[in-house]
Order: structure tokens, then sequence, then C-alpha cells
């Protein structure tokens, strides 16, 4: 009862009963000389414009806002066919030769509800300014409410310096500074689901100016009557914007320092493996004896049956650990079989492992070559690549070695407004306090003249 009560305050009192009457600086009449002067600067090209309320809306033989507002601009002169209510338009053939006239002009201001004029309104060909009266409830239907204007297909593009006003009319000391706030509220959550953070909201700190108009925040601080709230909303949007900079410096150094300590790590396991393959390489290189490929079940074979038996294995083999089945110049040589994620044998793979410990494939993929012959002779392949080798995970620590210098520059880094930030919290907890007395003089105020009125009523 009392939110019901304080909205139809906030808009207009006539709404409390026939006791209250017009006011030259109510909502109504400002909201008429509003729409009258963009009426006028746009008379060339017919601009038209939407009138939003969701409260007091028209009704048939009652006083409200709509006809009230279009029995003053009747008065200054509009024409009564130019200025239409949404509500006039009773079924989907009226709507729509309604919003017709809009788009040629010959209906020049619409009023409406966000229900009935917020959705489904192609009208916005010669939209100038929106109008809101008072604001809903949810951050979505300011939305809706403004592309019924701010949409394609509007040509203010051509001759309205691609421009649409929107105007939002708000009473100082009412139910609309809440309002403002709630919205404010929900739009911060929203924006923080959209983000994917809840820790960071953004606001434009200088959103305050003819060009982006105010944001919820700020219309808070205005309709309180205090300056200094608004000073502090400004001063808060500033260190909030330094606070999220000065995050991201941290997470960057943050990084860097992480990545530091990767390479380093990289760079170790880097020359770990290069100084392994390197005496690999050194004792095949330098091996004298038999290099002849040997299987355990073929003592003595030619190359031809070495390599169908190798064949043999691949085809046969099912086990997913290494198995030795032979040796090569000294060396063991295994097998073992790879299965996908769902447990279906893939393939077997053939290694040829150094004295380092190290296990070499045989060819990229771990297949044999086609040739029987050729197979016999896959330890000597896999070893021959080992130069290469070598020389990738030279490549690879110098490349990581490249980039610790500009990592350990972003570590060394200051963040170059610290001193500001600083400042503006002084600023901001300087300025809160004097909030916090102005208060308290205020409350003081409030007691003094409650006690004076009940010695009076005693007396």
């Amino acid at each position: 009862v009392a939110t019901n009560v304080a909205r139809k305050m906030s808009l207009d009192m006539r709404l409390l009963g026939d006791k209250f009457t017009d006011d030259p600086n109510n909502k109504a009449s400002i909201c008429a000389r509003t729409i009258y002067d963009y009426y006028v600067s746009s008379n060339a090209n017919r601009g038209t414009q939407f009138v939003f309320s969701d409260l007091a809306t028209y009704k048939p033989n009652e006083w409200n806002i709509y006809s009230d507002i279009k029995d003053k601009l009747v008065a200054m002169g509009i024409p009564a066919d130019e200025i239409q209510f949404i509500q006039y338009a009773k079924t989907e053939r009226a709507r729509k030769k309604l919003f017709a006239d809009m788009n040629s002009g010959r209906v020049r201001v619409l009023f409406g509800s966000t229900s009935m004029l917020g959705t489904g309104v192609n009208a916005q060909e010669r939209a100038v300014a929106v109008h809101h009266l008072e604001i809903p409830w949810r951050p979505a239907d300011m939305e809706q409410r403004n592309g019924r204007a701010v949409r394609k297909g509007n040509t203010v593009k051509l001759w309205g310096n691609n421009t649409v006003d929107v105007v939002i009319y708000g009473t100082e000391k009412t139910l609309d500074a809440y309002k403002f706030n709630l919205l404010k509220t929900k739009q911060m959550f929203i924006n923080q689901i959209n983000n994917g953070t809840i820790a960071v909201r953004r606001i434009d700190e200088d959103a305050m100016d003819e060009d982006n108009g105010m944001n919820f925040a700020e219309f808070v601080a205005l309709l309180s009557g205090n300056t200094d709230l608004l000073e502090k909303t400004k001063l808060d949007n500033k260190i909030m914007q330094l606070e999220k900079e000065q995050a991201i410096f941290k997470k960057d150094r943050i990084r860097a320092e992480r990545k530091i300590a990767a390479n380093r790590e990289d760079m170790t396991k880097a020359e770990s493996a290069a100084a392994r393959m390197t005496q690999d390489w050194e004792y095949i290189t330098s091996y004298t004896g038999d290099r002849t490929t040997r299987l355990l079940n073929l003592a003595q074979a030619t190359a031809e049956e070495t390599g169908r038996e190798l064949h043999r294995i691949s085809k046969t083999y099912r086990n997913g650990a290494i198995g030795t089945i032979g040796t090569y110049a000294g060396l063991n040589l295994s097998v073992y079989s790879e299965y996908d994620m769902g447990g279906t044998f893939y393939r077997n793979t053939f290694l040829v492992e150094g004295v380092s410990g190290l296990k070499y494939r045989c060819g990229i993929s771990g297949a044999l070559p086609l040739g029987f012959v050729e197979s016999s002779r896959y330890p000597q392949a896999a070893l021959a690549k080992l130069p290469g080798m070598i020389e990738e995970q030279r490549q690879k620590i110098a490349k990581l070695e490249s980039e610790i210098p500009a990592l350990q520059g972003i570590i060394a880094r200051k963040w170059s407004k610290a001193d500001e930030l600083a400042r503006l919290k002084q600023e901001c907890n300087a300025l809160q306090h004097r909030i916090e007395e102005s208060m308290k003089e205020a409350e003081l105020t409030r007691s003094a003249v409650s006690e004076h009125g009940g010695s009076d009523r005693a007396a």
C-alpha cells in the first residue's frame, strides 16, 4: 500500500484525490513543455515521440496522466488528432494503422505502457525522443521502451544527427530515488552474470554529461537532493575503475611470475632430455659391435625373416604393458598396445630403448615400415633422428629463455596510478564523513522539531 501511494506521489499528487491540484512544475507540466519543444524543433521532418508510463494510464471517464498531458499539448497548439494513446487501438488492424500513422508523421505523439507499447511496435521511422514519466521495475523494460525508437529503420540518421533523446523524469526525494537504486542493483547483478564475474562491476565514470546522460547511481544521488552524494558517486566510480585496473595489473604480474617458473621448469626438463639424447647418440655412433636386429624367438634369422616376425607381432600383440621382444646394438627392443578412450585396440607401437633409459618410437606414428626388410631396420631409423631431436630441445630451451627478460620486466613494473587511487580514497572518506555528519544534524533537527511540536500539543 505504501509503495503504491509513494509511486503516485512521485508521478502526480492528483492521483491521491481531488484535494490536490495541478502545478506548473509537476511532471505532467514539465513533460508537456518538453514534448512541445521537440514537436516544434522537429516539425520540418514531422518528428515523432513516445511517452511511457505504467501508472495512471488512459481510462475513459477517469483522470489519468495521459489525458492531462494531452490537454496541455492541445492548449499549446498541437492538433488533438496528432496525439494518440495505445489504448485507443483495440484491434491488431487498429494498431497497424496507428503505427503507420506514426511512421508517416500523421501522429506525432504516442502514449503507452511498457506492456502495450514496449514490444511488437514498429513505429520508429521518425522518432526523435522517448519520454519516461516514471520508470519500470526491471532494467530490461527500460531497454524495451527505448528500443521503440532507438532501432534500425529510424530516419533520424538522415536528418536528425542520428540521435534519439531519452528523457527521464524524476521527482526529488520521492520513490523515484528508490526505484533507480533498485534498477542500479539489478543491472549490476545482470552485468556481473554477463561478464562472468561478481568481483568487478563496470560503471562509466564520466556518464553524467550531455553525451552519455546519467547512470542509475547518479540519479539516486541527484534525486536525494544532496550534492555530496552525487560527488561521492562520481568518486566511487573513479575508485572502482582504478581498483579494477590495479587488479588487472596484479594479475598480469602473478601470471608473469608463474610463467617464469613454468619456463624454468620446462628448460630443466628440456636440458635433461637433450643430455640423455646426446648420451644415446654418442653411444650408437661409437658402437662397434653387431648392428643386426635380433628377436628373442628368432636367435638367427635373415633381415626378411625378422621383418616378417615383426609384422606378425604387430598384428597379434595385445598388451598395454611394454614387452621386450629383442635387441639392437646392445639396446632393448620392445612393443606395447595402444587403446582408444573406449578401450578398443588402436595399434601396436615399437620402441628402441637407449642407454639413458629413454625410449624412441619407430616412425612418427609408431607404425612399422611396409617392407619386411625395412622393418628389420626400424631401430636404426629411430636412432638416426636423434641429432634433430637434440636440436629441437636446444631450440625449445632458447625460446623459453628468451621470454624471461620480458616477463621479468612485467614483474618489475610499478603501477603508476597508486598515488591517485590513494588520494581519491582519502577524498571519498572525507566526503563520507561529511555526509554522515549532515545526516546526524538533519536527525537532530527533526528530533528538535518533533519535541517542540509535542509540547505545543500538550499545551
